[in-house]
């Protein structure tokens, strides 16, 4: 080999040295939630030992506050590969995967003892049926109890008639409820409803108390109706063309650490909860409660209709949703329940 030929080895050798590897991968992942908040202090730790254990062959970047658009824009760009996941709320991918947002038919759980029960025999089972569709849940979270918040008291059935209620676009099921209620709902992203409560195009919004503070929509309400109305979860999927292009194990090191990053935001947004109430609290929202024992029941009327008529649409497998009343029947009356 001449002296030319072996410097040039050498210095393309270096080279190949110097280079990223070309299994490295960047996953882009958007998100609504606001920067700063403790989903992404959280999910950002998680990318850092990402990329520690898989030696930067993955790595995680996020884009947060709603830069990359609204849940349909994000997954848009999904398809076109400008981005590789999102943090969604699970009612936006039900168009892809109806039965992610099972666990929040309205008025299905009482607290978070049932969340769980139900969770821990359901949660592999959404997670596989996403995949299926396409998309990689890395983690299902919670998104805390939803609550109806708004400008005039809602102790009866009959106060919401007339309220201008904000519905997150595309959001079938409680579109149903709302209309059994007597309520015509406003469709709106996420990201118009503060100036929507702003300007008066809505009055009622439903969610967590923590998700009120954050998107600051609790300046905008006067009155928190104190009856869980919805248990909400967010999810992160990743494109699952893009996830298949890391390696095994290292696909395993991306699912573990974001899942353990998502159980510690549960724990701390549960811990959080009460606090956010008493924020809230402080801030001279009223907490109402419904006027009778009676009126939940009317309520609860109102869920059990609507969860049979999306039943009949065959929008939901109808298995899954047996499974979740079965689970939850057995648990309410069964020996613990007579304690």
């Amino acid at each position: 080999m001449s002296v030319p030929a072996l410097r040039l080895l050498i210095v393309l050798a270096a080279l190949a040295l110097l280079a990223p590897s070309a299994s490295a991968r960047t996953l882009k992942i958007a998100t609504v939630v606001p920067d700063g908040s403790s989903w992404l202090v959280e999910m950002r730790k998680a990318g850092k030992e990402i990329e520690e254990r898989t030696e930067s062959r993955v790595k995680l970047k996020f884009y947060p506050g709603g830069v990359m658009g609204n849940d349909k824009t994000v997954l848009r760009k999904l398809r076109a590969g400008q981005l590789q996941g999102g943090a969604f709320t699970s009612g936006a991918l039900a168009a892809i995967y109806p039965d992610i947002e099972l666990y929040s038919l309205p008025l299905l759980f009482r607290n978070y003892e049932e969340v769980d029960l139900v969770r821990t025999q359901l949660d592999q089972q959404l997670k596989d049926g996403l995949e299926e569709k396409g998309f990689v849940a890395l983690s299902i979270t919670d998104g805390g109890f939803a609550y109806v918040l708004s400008q005039k008291p809602m102790g009866r059935v009959e106060d919401m008639s007339g309220a201008k209620v904000w519905l997150v676009e595309d959001d079938k099921m409680s579109e149903i409820a709302l209309e059994l209620a007597g309520v015509s709902p406003v469709p709106l992203p996420i990201a118009d409803v503060y100036t929507a409560l702003q300007t008066g195009l809505i009055d009622t919004v439903a969610a967590p108390p923590m998700a009120a503070i954050a998107f600051q929509w609790h300046t905008k309400i006067r009155y928190l109706t104190d009856e869980p109305l919805m248990y909400l979860t967010g999810v992160v999927a990743i494109d699952r063309k893009a996830f298949d292009k890391i390696s095994k194990a290292d696909q395993a090191v991306v699912r573990e650490v974001v899942a353990a990053a998502g159980d510690r935001l549960d724990a701390d947004n549960r811990a959080g909860e009460d606090n956010a109430r008493d924020a809230l609290r402080n801030q001279g929202i009223d907490f109402v409660k419904p006027s009778s024992a009676e009126e939940v029941g009317r309520w609860h009327d109102i869920s059990a209709e609507a969860i049979e008529k999306l039943r009949t649409m065959g929008r939901y497998d109808d298995a899954t949703i047996q499974k979740i009343q079965s689970i939850l029947q057995n648990h309410r009356t069964g020996p613990a329940a007579s304690r």
